[in-house]
């Protein structure tokens, strides 16, 4: 069974460029980002892991931890680390699942035989501290991700989980939000004191409440 948005992810035990690692034990009370790649040594994989080293203090400040799986072993892995590092001028800091026996890709259905039955296609999945899963967003092999949308959904994914508001098309931190609609108009301006714009009953917009 595929996992689905909301299900708690499965529990796992990998080795990975950094030792052995237990997911739960590892995440903590964090929230996780982890994706998939087709192997080591592949072009686009090797311009991911390097944006995501870039971008780690991005997920750091929201309580997030990165990483990474690979089908190839640990000993690869840090191969491809400096090679990372090198072409990326970036320094790998995060850990790669070493998936040799693709426990972990099975576990989490990150092989899809349609696409193509040896490698993982490139999947990152979200998971919650409660290690709900949150976001599930697959790429195919010849497309590489987009690192800051992550970022942007995370940023959605916190502030909604603590405000009953969603988030418009294209939104960005910092920009107006929109008002759930099971809240009333009336409740909503003494919710949301900045004010609140009624574009029509269903669509009523509001400014990030927690800036």
């Amino acid at each position: 069974m595929a996992l689905q948005l909301g299900d708690t992810v499965p529990n796992f035990t990998q080795q990975s460029s950094e030792g052995e690692i237990d997911l739960y034990t590892w995440a903590g009370d964090s929230w996780v980002v982890l994706f998939s790649h087709p192997a080591d040594y592949t072009p686009v994989c090797t311009t991911e892991l390097g944006e995501v080293s870039k971008l780690k203090p991005e997920f750091d400040k929201r309580n997030v931890k990165v990483i990474a799986l690979s089908v190839d072993d640990a000993e690869s892995h840090q191969g491809w680390i400096s090679d990372i590092n090198e072409t990326q001028s970036t320094t790998v800091n995060y850990p790669i699942l070493a998936d040799a026996d693709k426990k972990v890709s099975d576990l989490y259905d990150m092989i899809h035989p349609n696409a193509n039955a040896k490698v993982t296609v490139r999947t990152v999945f979200v998971i919650d501290p409660q290690k709900k899963l949150r976001l599930t967003i697959t790429y195919p092999p010849s497309t590489g991700r987009n690192f800051e949308e992550i970022l942007r959904v995370i940023d959605s994914l916190q502030l909604t989980d603590n405000y009953s508001v969603a988030t418009p098309v294209n939104w960005k931190d910092g920009e107006d939000v929109v008002v759930v609609p099971s809240i009333p108009t009336d409740e909503a301006k003494q919710r949301f004191p900045k004010g609140v714009n009624e574009i029509k009953p269903y669509l009523r917009m509001t400014p990030q409440p927690n800036k």
